[in-house]
Parts: structure tokens; sequence; C-alpha cells
């Protein structure tokens, strides 16, 4: 009996069955993952409790921190559940990310801000990277005919988490503002349950599993390059770094806006505090979504053009964003920012997966993500510097607005390392 055979025997006749429960599953994990983007209310109460009172720029650092981390955790996580499977990468991850945000409610003052940093940002950071990765790897080799798509619902998961949390933490927050990181204690262990809950569920497809009638693309506007490559391979071709450079300037331009939303909000377009606030929290739902839709479009428009529009809208959305005084309009700009910033990360694994194959899609990508880290620590920094005390809005995002738009040079002239010639080809060759 071959492979796909005892695959398909293995399964019943429909060797799909069950996959759809395993796109919860990683839900239930992504949305634990991404209330690390809730850090906003954390960071305002640090600013005012009596116990803390830190500086903006100290109140930064526990999340600055975790998003430096991402980093270590996707590459280590990415590797390993290559080899050893997604299962236990995943509940390890769930469980360091638990823990650690379980630590950081243990800090009480500002004379504990390392414990903050270590809880929230080494441990939880790097529990954060090494779960975060699995899902994505994970479900693109259960559903290769749906790439885009599924890998847009895996990271969506991670955009809503914000949405979802933001205000539960408020809540916790505002019963007890004299002690902010107390909320920690219970929301780490809400954390854990959920993400472990879904870790619990995650496997790899059976060897020699396929999609019944599915074949790789050899022409279109979505073609399989033919060929799995180790991490070795990927980083041997130009084509690799031009995707992580990509991935980089995109996060960095969309971010850079996000640190600075709020106060964007009330200085350049004189929203009332409260109402930025309310601004900011409906955005995280564009971040989310912009992971879907942006991933579904890119299997119709192709991925490098799909990098085009995102990187040129988040352009000249942030060249206009400082002289939009309407209200309405300058929500409109600011959503679309958010759209195209979720947009990278839910485009990018499928177009990884479209270069360099599944198989080592772990590795590959987790290796990637490194322009997560980059560009969401050196955009911040470079948006608060710009805008410094004199609020120069106008200097600091047309300079990140031009960026963006130069960078689309890089979509333009990215091609697939390979291209099948023959769709029985399979793996065979090597790349050019």
């Amino acid at each position: 009996m071959s492979s796909t055979t005892a695959a398909r025997t293995s399964t019943g006749s429909n060797p799909t069955k069950g996959r759809w429960g395993l796109v919860v599953a990683a839900l239930l994990l992504q949305l634990s993952l991404g209330a690390v983007y809730a850090w906003s209310v954390f960071s305002s109460a640090l600013q005012k409790a009596e116990p803390w009172q830190l500086s903006k720029p100290e109140a930064t650092v526990p999340f600055e921190v975790a998003i430096g981390m991402i980093f270590i955790g996707t590459f280590l996580g990415g590797r390993i559940q290559d080899r050893r499977g997604p299962r236990t990468v995943a509940v390890i991850g769930a469980v360091v990310y638990g823990l650690g945000v379980i630590v950081a409610s243990f800090a009480r003052s500002s004379d504990q801000l390392w414990l903050l940093v270590v809880g929230y940002g080494v441990l939880a950071g790097f529990g954060l990277g090494l779960a975060y990765i699995v899902p994505i790897a994970m479900l693109q080799k259960w559903f290769p005919d749906k790439r885009g798509l599924i890998t847009g619902l895996a990271v969506g998961g991670f955009g809503f988490g914000a949405v979802v949390t933001a205000p539960i933490a408020q809540v916790l927050v505002r019963g007890n503002p004299d002690e902010p990181t107390a909320a920690f204690l219970p929301l780490g262990i809400a954390y854990l349950v959920f993400s472990v809950a879904g870790a619990l569920l995650f496997r790899d497809p059976p060897q020699g599993y396929e999609v019944p009638g599915y074949v790789p693309a050899t022409t279109g506007k979505v073609v399989d390059s033919g060929r799995d490559y180790t991490q070795g391979e990927a980083l041997k071709t130009w084509q690799w770094y031009s995707l992580a450079a990509i991935l980089t300037l995109a996060v960095l331009a969309g971010i850079s806006f996000i640190s600075q939303a709020a106060a964007s909000f009330t200085d350049i377009s004189g929203y009332t505090a409260v109402a930025a606030a309310s601004a900011v929290g409906f955005l995280g739902l564009f971040n989310g979504a912009g992971r879907i839709v942006w991933a579904a479009v890119s299997g119709r428009l192709g991925r490098m053009p799909t990098f085009v529009a995102i990187l040129a809208l988040e352009g000249v959305c942030l060249l206009l964003i400082p002289h939009v005084q309407n209200a309405v309009l300058f929500f409109v700009l600011c959503a679309v920012v958010y759209l195209c910033y979720g947009g990278a990360f839910g485009t990018m694994p499928a177009t990884a997966g479209d270069f360099f194959g599944v198989k080592n899609a772990g590795g590959i990508y987790g290796l990637m993500l490194i322009g997560w880290s980059l560009g969401g620590v050196v955009g911040p920094l470079i948006a608060a510097a710009l805008i410094g005390e004199d609020k120069d809005y106008t200097t600091a995002y047309t300079t990140i607005g031009i960026i963006a738009l130069v960078a689309i040079v890089l979509p333009l002239v990215t091609r697939l390392p390979r291209t099948r010639t023959d769709a029985a080809e399979g793996s065979l060759g090597t790349a050019r």
C-alpha cells in the first residue's frame, strides 16, 4: 500500500476530515497570544498609578522587550516543530507565555519594573513567539488548496486578541487602579487555559497527505515553486532576504503609526482623549480583519501585487494623515493603515510557502519573523524621535510614508526562486 493510500484509509474516504477543527484550535491559541497588543491599557495605568508613576518610555519597555523576544521564540519554535511536530512546541510556548504574564502580576511598584520586564517582556514574549509560528506552519500543510485564506485566519485570531482582551483588562484595572499589574493574574490564567486547550489538539497531517482534486498551480496569479526547501537552502536565495525585508518595512510603516495612534487622534484631528481611546480600540478590528482580507485577496491578485498595494496604501495614508483635520476622513485613513499592517502578517506566510514549500515552513518563516521584531522595535523609536516634544507629526509620518513607498521596489522585483515546469515534477530539480 502506498503512503498516499495509507493516509487516505487512515481518515476514511476524506483525508481532509477534521482539518477545520484545527483552525478553531489555532484561533483559541492565537486569540490568547494576540492579547499582547492590549499593552496600551497597562501602559496608561502604569503612568498614573501611585506606586508606579512610570514615564512614557519606561512604560513602553515591557512591551518592547516582548516584541523583541518574539523572534527568538519563532526561530526556535519553527525549527523544533518541523522536526518534532506542532503539539509539543505549541503547548510549551503557551505555558511559558501564560506563566510569564502570571509572573508579571507579582510586580507591584516601580522598584519591581525589572520583574514586569522579565515576566511580560522576556518570558511571555519568548513563549508567544514559540507558539505563534506553530499553527501557521501546521495549517499550511493541512490546507495547500487554501494557503492564503487559511494563514490569514491563523494570524487573524492574533490580530483580534487585543480587541477581545482590552475591554476586559480595562475593567480589571479600574477595579484596582493602584495595582494595575494585579490584572495579569486572572488574565494569565485565562491565557494558559485557552491557549493550552487549543495547542493540545494540534497535529500534522499524515505522511502522504493530499487534498483530493488539488493540483499545485503552475500558471496564474499564484504559482507554487514546486520544491520544499530546507531552511539552509532558503537562506542561500536572495528571495528569502527580499521577503524578510518586505515584511520588515511593512511592519515598520504600520506600527510606527500604531504606536502613536491615540496621541495622533487628539493632536492632529482634535479628538477628545476618551474619543481617541475608543477609536484606537475599534481600529484593532481592522488589524485583525486585514490579516484575513489581504490574505484572501492575495490568492486572486497575486502575492507580490498584494504587497505593492499594502505598501502603497500605507505610504499614501501616512503622507496624508498629518494634514487631515476632518474626523471621519482621519479615521478612514487610520483604518487603512491598520488594515495594511495586519495584511502584511496575513499574506507573508502563504508567500513564503509559495516560494519555499511548506515542509519546513516553521523554520523558514519563523526566521523570517525577525522582520516583526526589527520593524516592531525600530518603527516606534523612529516615530517617537521624529515627533519629539514639538509634536512634529508631519516630519515623522512623511519620512515613514516615503520609506513605505520606496519599499514598493522590493515586491516589484521579487520572483519565485524556481518555477515548476511540470506539474508532476514534485520536489525534483534544483533552484536556479
